[in-house]
């Protein structure tokens, strides 16, 4: 396929239909898919990627760090986090299709850029679900202790994956009510933590005088939290299944933001103030629960880590498949992953293919790495996102756009000095670990383009 890169949109070349046009948005998207996610249902889907097991388990490793000063960190980090989503709002309101950062990539750096960080994306993508997959069935074993056993697990796992896989083959508005539904298991239960919570706070918990942190540890600490805010990225990818997505998208992300930057921070308050001892805790959220609710209580954030981990797995079902589908779009992986299905007019083989893999590597657990690939995965995603805003305004300065970054450049730069921070933070060994997994892109790459130009050969 032609290279469009550097050149005004030009809906006669890009089938794809990638950037905005002045057309009206039609139900079924360019693409081919439908376009069944609606303004709220983004809002689910963006609170649903954010909110995973992370923070069942964040507020006691933040208190070790940083005790009562870990409220700050929230603070801060939630800032820090507020930049790069705005810079993810205006580069998502230039664009109607399927892809999300790597279509931003692809646009503004190319397609070998591009590639690069689509492959990462879904990479990180399959092996979180891998690990979810089984973070699930160990706290499924609270309430059935079988399940933590080989069969029963293997069986709970692949059933578990089946099911996601077929909502989402038999349509994105099933795979969205579902992301609505996981939303309210998971955040209702939460508030209710907290709305009952706030009331039985000892103001002594927060006294700081014995405790004394250095830059080493608070920069550790917004380190992990930046972590418990992102994911959002995920919820961009199935652009050209999102009904007016320049405006939606956001829309959505301000809104769920909105939603939980402050809830997250207000768990750190009841959890510091309701549970002595927070900083050695497995579980923070049950135990500072069963202080409160009584046994009831901490079954309750049992069940509720349950629901959030399963919300959060459907979230990845839905949005990995979607990068393969959007890489094929621009052929650069075979044709057959950009193929919707007659029916359900979702991207069925992409979703098959993901699916395989995430099972076999949730099932064998070889996924050493997984952790390192998926952050510095994610924080390449953010760098390209953020970096392809000055690029894309200066390339397409005549474009309608529904949302611009606050603060412009500044905004930008303040930003991908975080992420920069954030890299320098990492070890050798998982700069080694996505350094391979570059490499194995490349030569993805490398043999998809030797293939095509082998068929265009006489």
């Amino acid at each position: 396929m032609k290279s469009t890169h550097g050149k005004n949109p030009d809906k006669n070349n890009r089938p794809w239909r990638c950037l905005i046009t002045n057309e009206a948005r039609p139900t079924i998207a360019d693409s081919g898919l439908v376009r069944g996610i609606g303004r709220w249902d983004f809002v689910a889907l963006f609170i649903n990627s954010i909110v995973g097991a992370g923070i069942f388990g964040l507020p006691s490793r933040v208190d070790a760090l940083i005790g009562p000063y870990s409220i700050l960190a929230y603070l801060l980090c939630a800032l820090l986090v507020l930049l790069i989503i705005f810079c993810f709002a205006e580069a998502g309101s230039r664009f109607t299709g399927t892809g999300g950062p790597y279509l931003y990539a692809t646009e503004a750096f190319g397609p070998t850029i591009g590639f690069q960080v689509g492959w990462l994306m879904w990479l990180s993508r399959v092996a979180s679900f891998a690990a979810l997959a089984n973070l699930f069935v160990d706290y499924l074993g609270h309430f059935w202790p079988l399940a933590t056993l080989p069969m029963p697990r293997a069986a709970v796992l692949s059933a578990m994956t089946l099911v996601f896989a077929t909502i989402n083959v038999t349509g994105v508005r099933n795979g969205a009510l579902i992301a609505d539904l996981f939303t309210i298991g998971k955040i209702v239960p939460l508030i209710l933590f907290v709305a009952v919570g706030i009331w039985f706070i000892e103001p002594v918990n927060f006294h700081v005088s014995e405790v004394h942190i250095d830059y080493t540890s608070f920069s550790a600490a917004v380190f992990l939290l930046v972590f418990a805010f992102t994911g959002f990225e995920a919820a961009v990818i199935p652009g050209g299944e999102i009904k007016d997505p320049r405006r939606t998208l956001p829309f959505g992300a301000l809104v769920a933001f909105a939603i939980i930057a402050p809830l997250y921070i207000l768990i750190q308050i009841v959890c510091t103030g309701t549970l002595p001892g927070l900083s050695e805790s497995q579980r923070p959220l049950s135990e500072a629960a069963g202080h409160f609710f009584g046994s009831a209580g901490g079954a309750l954030l049992a069940a509720t880590a349950l629901v959030s981990i399963a919300g959060t797995l459907n979230g990845l079902m839905l949005a990995a498949p979607r990068i393969l589908f959007a890489m094929a779009e621009r052929s650069q992986l075979p044709q057959l992953m950009a193929r919707p299905q007659a029916r359900f007019r979702t991207p069925h083989i992409a979703i098959a293919a993901t699916a395989v893999v995430m099972l076999v590597l949730t099932l064998s657990g070889s996924f050493v790495g997984a952790v390192a690939i998926a952050t510095l995965a994610r924080l390449t995603t953010f760098a390209a996102t953020c970096a392809a805003v000055p690029v894309l305004r200066r390339r397409y300065p005549d474009q309608a756009v529904a949302f611009r970054a606050p603060g412009g450049l500044f905004t930008v730069v303040t930003a991908l000095i975080l992420i920069g921070w954030l890299v320098t933070s990492s070890s050798l060994r998982e700069a080694i670990t996505v350094s391979v997994a570059l490499l194995i892109g490349l030569a993805i790459q490398a043999a998809m383009y030797c293939s095509a130009r082998a068929v265009r050969s006489p």
